[in-house]
């Protein structure tokens, strides 16, 4: 998502983040086979993997996950009393595809991580033209 944002110069006005309902991969870079499937399509997942927190919540407007495990999992750790972001699942998004789920890459081999970008340039792509719509002048 990061990617289309700054190729679409609306970095100043839309921040994006990525963290994980677990903190067993925090501090670790980004998995070397799905580096290796993004950067052949020219995408850069630098960075280094956190665990989401209550701050999230209050910070961001909208906060996507990828199962519905992540999705009961995100909802529960929402801290008590009113928080503007809105979770939902990614796949609400994909528009390509009837997936309702992002899989986990890490069992299906190269083509899993295929798979997973498919997914994920796929919702991206409407995920900006939605927030597009929301910070318009």
């Amino acid at each position: 998502m990061r990617h289309l944002v700054r190729a679409e110069g609306l970095a100043e006005r839309i921040e994006c983040d990525s963290a994980g309902t677990i903190a067993f991969h925090t501090g670790d870079p980004p998995d070397k086979r799905m580096h290796a499937a993004a950067a052949n399509r020219s995408i850069n997942t630098g960075g280094q993997a956190r665990q989401i927190c209550n701050d999230d919540y209050r910070s961001f407007d909208m906060i996507l996950t990828m199962d519905d495990e992540n999705l009961v999992n995100v909802r529960n750790m929402a801290p008590a009393g009113e928080w503007p972001a809105e979770v939902r699942p990614f796949c609400d998004f994909v528009t390509g595809s009837t997936a309702t789920e992002v899989p986990d890459p890490y069992y299906g081999g190269p083509k899993g991580f295929e798979t997973v970008l498919d997914l994920l340039e796929d919702g991206c792509a409407s995920l900006l033209e939605h927030v597009r719509s929301q910070v318009a002048d």
